[in-house]
């Protein structure tokens, strides 16, 4: 069990210690439970959203959101920014787009990125809350972690060193592609076969973001992954928005 407290451990802002330094190997299985984790965080954020039942809707959306940023302790949002400052001030440049995402520092455009970013999961989830639909918040967060592993199942990780290289140098393949086909399983089965049209756009915007990776990069950092998690909780959340539920 312990690949998957390493993965609460990174993924999360929940209380998990462990052990001590876990090995490489034991590091790189642990993106084999994102999925599991982001399992976690949809079940607790759906309880969430039972409990606040009957608060008035912006509040119960601006509720939830927070609790979302919460679970994972704002990781994902901090890749956001950094590879939004990044991909414009890197003027297409590989090294000085590298070079700005390790700046700890956050520019203009990284505070409009997480501001857009944020208004629409906000606006999206309010939405969701007045349709009553809590059951389909638990897709979200399962998806967007899924793709943490399918992308460094098919993508080199580009800086030497590190959590990145050890997890993508030490992830077991072949069950990594067992465990995309079950969460696309889980997906469908938590949201019925609407969810399978969500699991189909977040594949497109997946495809997209990869393509721009490579393109500039030559592969994935840990702030491009992060990064890749928002956008694509943002593009299920907003679909699940758009989609005639019942």
């Amino acid at each position: 069990m312990l690949p998957l407290w390493i993965a609460l451990q990174f993924l999360s802002s929940l209380p998990v210690t462990l052990p001590g330094m876990p090995e490489p190997r034991e590091t790189g299985r642990s993106l084999l439970f994102y999925p599991l984790v982001g399992l976690l965080f949809g079940l607790l954020l759906w309880a969430a959203s039972h409990l606040l039942h009957g608060t008035p809707a912006p509040l119960h959306a601006a509720l939830l959101l927070t609790l979302w940023v919460l679970l994972s302790g704002a990781l994902h949002l901090d890749g956001l920014a950094d590879s939004a400052d990044a991909w414009l001030g890197g003027i297409g440049d590989r090294e000085r787009t590298l070079l700005i995402m390790k700046d700890p520092r956050s520019g203009p455009i990284a505070v409009v990125t997480l501001v857009l970013v944020l208004l629409l999961k906000f606006c999206a989830l309010w939405v969701l809350v007045e349709r009553g639909v809590g059951a389909w918040l638990v897709l979200a967060p399962l998806v967007g972690r899924a793709a943490l592993l399918g992308l460094f199942l098919c993508t080199p990780y580009v800086r030497p060193g590190g959590l990145g290289q050890a997890l993508a140098e030490h992830l077991p393949k072949r069950t990594a592609r067992w465990v995309l086909l079950a969460s696309a399983l889980a997906c469908v089965a938590l949201g019925g076969w609407a969810a399978l049209w969500l699991v189909l756009l977040a594949g497109v915007v997946f495809a997209w973001l990869r393509q721009l990776m490579c393109r500039r990069l030559g592969g994935t950092t840990g702030d491009t992954a992060g990064a890749m998690l928002e956008l694509l909780e943002l593009a299920v959340v907003l679909g699940l928005a758009l989609l005639p539920l019942t």
